[in-house]
């Protein structure tokens, strides 16, 4: 056999091997897909899954269902996509806390690692939460509440959905940035953090404002600020932390991204980016988000992933100052 046919024969192969990839992601998605809510169902990241499954199912011709799997911080839900077989048709949509935080405060208790086992695909919201405070505190503002805590030192508590997660960074980093304490009361859910802050039993909570919507509407809590840099669209009369001036540099807001498991073929990858920016661009989605309290805002793959990392370096700096471990 002539070197020339020797080389023909290993081109045809190579090319033979390469097909299955290509017909599969010319191909995709063939069938359901599942996006994974690692939270509890009726709460406020269901409620985004469902509006952005209701609209991937357009986008992409094809079912798009919702698959709740709470526990351990959103640990568990995150975990089962991290294993699952990277086809593209196991999704998750995750928080900042279980894919960026967790792993600097629960460490080796943690049974996969973002960063490897997840490959981000972009981020759907930016939702800033809310610091709400009891309606009997008496303060009207940042200002005040900050003046308040220097009067009595140790006194102020706040709730929190958990330990580790956005809404204990906000208030670690608003306690840093005050020179004040604050106790940290965690709760497992906005539900009842909530009611204990509008019962008088807490003072104050940082939490999204679809959670304390309810509260706020029937005069149960007042909301003080927001946590992002500007003011939210969906609360455009609520200031921010960082009008307050000693508090400019504050700006730490939760958000949610789609990820799929590492490994996930990158066109595969770039389908569902486009596929998710697309929806995200009709302006009913974009309504019905920003009720949430979320702002849409899809990235690139590339920009997504260099957006988690510069976060992960905020995170790393409260927990490192504020100590943060999963008993605390």
């Amino acid at each position: 056999m002539s070197s020339i046919s020797r080389r023909t024969l290993v081109g045809a192969a190579a090319a033979l091997l390469a097909l299955p990839a290509i017909s599969f992601a010319q191909d995709y998605p063939a069938r359901p897909i599942t996006i994974v809510v690692p939270f509890s169902a009726a709460g406020g990241v269901d409620a985004m899954a469902r509006l952005l499954a209701e609209q991937l199912r357009v986008s992409l011709k094809q079912s798009v269902v919702v698959d709740n799997k709470p526990g351990a911080s959103g640990m568990l839900g995150a975990a089962y996509v991290a294993k699952a077989t990277p086809d593209g048709y196991t999704l998750l949509l995750g928080s900042a806390g279980e894919t960026a935080i967790n792993p600097l405060v629960y460490k080796s208790r943690m049974q996969y690692a973002p960063e490897k086992d997840l490959a981000p695909i972009t981020l759907v919201t930016r939702v800033p939460n809310v610091l709400v405070a009891n309606p009997a505190l008496p303060v009207k503002n940042v200002e005040e509440l900050i003046a308040y805590a220097k009067k009595n030192p140790g006194k102020l508590s706040y709730a929190t959905s958990g330990v580790g997660n956005p809404q204990h960074l906000n208030g670690e980093l608003f306690a840093s940035m005050a020179g004040i304490q604050m106790n940290h009361i965690p709760y497992k859910g906005s539900a009842g953090q909530l009611v204990d802050v509008a019962g008088g039993n807490v003072d104050l909570s940082f939490v999204s404002m679809a959670g304390a919507a309810p509260f706020l509407k029937g005069g149960r809590l007042k909301a003080l600020a927001v946590t992002s840099a500007r003011r939210a669209s969906f609360a455009p009369d609520i200031p921010t932390i960082a009008e307050f001036k000693p508090m400019a540099a504050y700006n730490m807001d939760n958000w949610f991204g789609l990820f799929a498991p590492a490994k996930t073929p990158a066109d595969v990858q770039q389908k569902l980016n486009a596929a998710v920016t697309h929806a995200l661009q009709d302006p009913a989605l974009a309504k019905k988000l920003m009720d949430q309290g979320g702002e849409p805002a899809p990235m690139t793959i590339d920009q997504f992933r260099a957006f988690i990392k510069t976060e992960s370096v905020q995170y790393g700096r409260i927990v490192d100052t504020a100590k943060i471990t999963p008993e605390n």
